[in-house]
């Protein structure tokens, strides 16, 4: 099957942010990114959504959950700070029947590493701008799942 793993769109600073990070929301322009990424997810088949219990991880996936009919189900291995061994075990439980992975910039490029170290080509410089896409697909982890990078998308 095929994992979305999709770094949240743009949020404000965390420095002009008053309150808990976690707490900090996406900004206009980010959750115009996270609309226009059902235009992505157009053909794309998944049974679940999980995403980073802060604000602006919810905040990606809700338009593409609700254009799905499907809850998202926050999840502390997707957290700021999370194990790569627990971020590693939610992927492969998410292998049999597909899923939405939303995340952090900690976490993204932790699980693409170790991803790389059991022979996924992520090509020569793997990305992880805001509101971007890893689209990882294979039933085993390994040489034999294909990754592919999708851009954040640009509102119009």
């Amino acid at each position: 099957m095929t994992v979305y793993l999709v770094r949240h769109a743009k949020a404000g600073s965390r420095s002009d942010f008053n309150g808990p990070d976690w707490l900090r929301p996406l900004t206009t322009p980010g959750q115009a990114q996270a609309r226009e990424l059902l235009r992505s997810f157009t053909d794309s088949k998944f049974a679940r959504i999980f995403a980073s219990p802060y604000v602006r991880c919810m905040e990606t996936v809700v338009p593409l959950a609700s254009h799905h009919g499907l809850a998202v189900s926050p999840h502390d291995a997707l957290a700021e700070g999370a194990t790569p061994k627990s971020t590693l075990q939610l992927f492969e439980e998410c292998l049999d029947e597909g899923a939405v992975l939303c995340s952090h910039g900690d976490i993204i490029p932790i699980l693409l590493e170790g991803l790389a170290a059991l022979g996924v080509d992520l090509g020569p410089h793997p990305r992880c701008e805001k509101g971007c896409v890893w689209v990882l697909e294979g039933n085993v982890l390994g040489p034999t799942m294909t990754a592919t990078y999708w851009p954040p998308p640009i509102p119009r």
